[in-house]
């Protein structure tokens, strides 16, 4: 399982340094959280293209960036991301009226299209997309509400979403990759690992001021026994 940070537990007035501990650490995926203050329950505002123009500049074309939008209007600003940079786009079953015009216009940029899904969601929302998609995305906590645990109960969907996917590759089709973000530590690293996750979103079990960047990610590795 890859470990990719969130970076919206980072000091922003040191941001590139921190972007660069990680990849020195031995990060090569950036997960960026947009949030347009309108779409999460929180109403709050993160940032936008110049910053991930900005990420891109900094790190060059080796790191991929993704950008997950819990927005309102990603079918319409989609191409804003891609042009600052942005290597896959993510967006909200949710949010989006017409999901596979959106995969379409994103692979005809040359962009990777994810697609993400709130934990009270049904997989069935997303298993008919699933053989176009490069990405899905399984949240274990609501989009933009702070201070919440790791939501367990997401096992089930994962698994359905891993079990479908093997089946996919099994018939020559597509490897989609399977995501996971909310709540993620060393200490359940290993559980969804298991479950059959491709690529972990962690934020503060990764970038925090208890430790640096290369430790918490070493006690990640350490309990996926890497």
């Amino acid at each position: 399982m890859e470990v990719t940070p969130s970076i919206l537990t980072a000091d922003f007035s040191r941001l590139g340094e921190t972007l660069e501990e990680a990849v020195a650490a031995g990060i090569d995926w950036i997960h960026m959280d947009v949030m347009d203050g309108n779409w999460v329950v929180n109403r709050t505002i993160t940032f936008g293209p110049a910053l991930i123009r900005s990420v891109r500049e900094r790190l060059g074309p080796e790191v991929t960036i993704d950008c997950h939008l819990m927005i309102t209007n990603a079918e319409e600003t989609w191409e804003q991301y891609a042009d600052a940079g942005a290597d896959m786009v993510i967006a909200h079953i949710e949010a989006v009226d017409d999901f596979p015009s959106l995969i379409e216009a994103l692979h005809g940029a040359n962009v990777q299209a994810g697609c993400v899904l709130n934990p009270a969601t049904p997989v069935d929302f997303v298993m008919s997309l699933l053989s176009e998609l490069d990405l899905v995305l399984v949240m274990s906590v609501v989009p933009g509400k702070g201070g919440q645990s790791f939501m367990p109960e997401v096992e089930a969907k994962v698994r359905a979403f891993r079990s479908a996917i093997d089946a996919q590759v099994a018939a020559g089709g597509r490897a989609t990759k399977l995501m996971i973000d909310g709540g993620i530590k060393d200490h359940n690293a290993a559980m969804v690992a298991e479950w059959g996750i491709d690529i972990a979103v962690v934020g503060s079990g990764l970038i925090n001021e208890r430790a640096t960047i290369a430790e918490n990610l070493g006690a990640i590795n350490a309990a996926l026994g890497k």
